[in-house]
């Protein structure tokens, strides 16, 4: 089955949200209606991004920036952030195959290892993929 055919059987889809939530406003509506989608959704993690334009003095600080909007957007809607939100990469890849560690990176790899055949983990990157 094409993930296509995947996401539109019926039930609620487990999710990770990877997102520079404070780089647009896009994405805090983006992070808002995946949290409010319970019939849809179950949104298990969101991942803070990198991101570097005038709102951000390096891909670091855009991380940090995206972070700290998680946590206030999650603080307004009353959702526990603690096993939620993630900090993720302070820079972006240096090489196609060279990772870079961080707390997103590994809490997705504990998820993915974790994974049941039947119950598939979708991971929506709306930020830089790190």
């Amino acid at each position: 089955m094409n993930i296509k055919e995947e996401l539109k059987k019926p039930g609620v889809k487990r999710v990770i949200l990877d997102t520079d939530t404070y780089n647009e406003v896009d994405d805090q509506f983006a992070l808002a209606y995946a949290l409010l989608s319970k019939e849809r959704l179950r949104v298990e993690a969101v991942y803070a991004a990198p991101f570097l334009n005038e709102r951000a003095e390096s891909p670091a600080d855009g991380m940090e920036k995206s972070y700290e909007e998680i946590l206030r957007l999650l603080g307004k809607m009353g959702v526990p952030a603690e096993g939620l939100a993630f900090r993720g990469s302070d820079r972006y890849l240096p090489a196609d195959l060279t990772p870079v560690d961080s707390p997103a990176a590994r809490d997705l790899v504990r998820r993915a290892m974790a994974r049941d055949e039947n119950d598939p983990l979708y991971v929506v990157s709306i930020g830089a993929i790190t």
